[in-house]
């Protein structure tokens, strides 16, 4: 490649990264992105174009970089507040439309299940199996409905459930590669899974007792699922739509933005798993007690994951 055609198809791109630089505004992540396609540039240009002036600029403006990397490495001691402050935030901000299907879909498939279920009285039972749907009807006819919840050791059942949790939504996310139908399958199956669940509860008039009981590690979790649904249809949609980027490059950013969704839910799930252990089986505290900790959930993720992205991301760019 002539030296003026490789100028004529990287100026744009070197002029924003010089902008950037001076704006001083570049997250450590973007830092080291930006450093390694400089770097990559520099490399070329050595080969091509040993002596040019092309070659002197690039230089310069990747010794700027590297310069900025190690003058705020200092900053790498913040690292685990500015990730939950900011990272996290900002990422949210940017994956409002992978949420939203992901929200849809799950939506769609509870409504599905809950029709299913109340049309077909083997329905439960295919999607629940017959164990599970026995001892529920077992519970509620000794008068304990949800009393699966206090069946177990507490601590037992809290690493199995936070673990269970946890796999699911890193399924909900790693199926994505699958060009997005394979997050869309984990979301519509759980969906189903739920409209039945409830539905079951519904035909024996205990509709609201099921929710109150049931939504207080509910809230957390399933919002959660959703959530870790929405990285995977990133990831999917940056296989299936590269823009302006190619598909190799699209896909690596796609993985890392849902990668970093998934870790910034791993409290999400610890928090639904503990209550669910250790605070869902007293179904029968009072219900002002259920209302409070189910207001507090939704709140909590309602702030944290919708409005405080919006907030944040009026004072930062995101620049990964």
């Amino acid at each position: 490649m002539r030296e003026a055609a490789f100028i004529k198809q990287n100026a744009t791109r070197w002029q924003d990264y010089e902008k950037k630089i001076l704006q001083g505004d570049l997250s450590p992540d973007a830092r080291a992105d930006l450093f390694i396609q400089l770097t990559d540039d520099l490399s070329f240009a050595q080969t091509q174009y040993p002596n040019s002036e092309t070659t002197a600029y690039l230089n310069q403006l990747a010794s700027r970089v590297h310069q900025s990397i190690y003058k705020t490495k200092r900053e790498e001691k913040n690292r685990f507040i500015t990730y939950w402050t900011q990272e996290v935030p900002l990422l949210f901000a940017s994956l409002r439309k992978p949420m939203f299907y992901s929200m849809v879909i799950t939506f769609i498939a509870t409504a599905i299940g809950a029709i299913s279920a109340l049309q077909d009285d083997t329905f439960v039972r295919l999607i629940m199996g017959d164990a599970y749907v026995n001892m529920t009807l077992e519970n509620i006819k000794e008068g304990n409905p949800t009393g699966v919840y206090a069946s177990s050791d507490q601590l037992d059942m809290f690493f199995r459930i936070t673990f269970n949790n946890i796999r699911v939504s890193f399924n909900a996310f790693a199926l994505g590669i699958l060009f997005s139908f394979g997050t869309g399958y984990i979301l519509f199956q759980n969906g189903v899974m739920l409209g039945a669940f409830f539905t079951l509860f519904y035909q024996h008039n205990l509709l609201a007792d099921s929710i109150l009981v049931v939504m207080l590690h509910g809230t957390l979790e399933i919002s959660a699922i959703i959530l870790a649904g929405g990285a995977g249809l990133r990831m999917g949609n940056s296989i299936l739509f590269p823009g302006t980027y190619s598909r190799m490059e699209s896909f690596k950013a796609g993985a890392k933005d849902g990668l970093k969704v998934v870790m910034g839910l791993m409290p999400v799930f610890i928090v639904a798993g503990f209550i669910e252990s250790f605070i869902t089986r007293y179904a029968d505290m009072p219900t002002a007690i259920k209302a409070t900790i189910i207001l507090v959930s939704l709140s909590f993720i309602i702030y944290y994951f919708f409005i405080f992205p919006v907030i944040i991301s009026k004072k930062y760019v995101r620049k990964d």
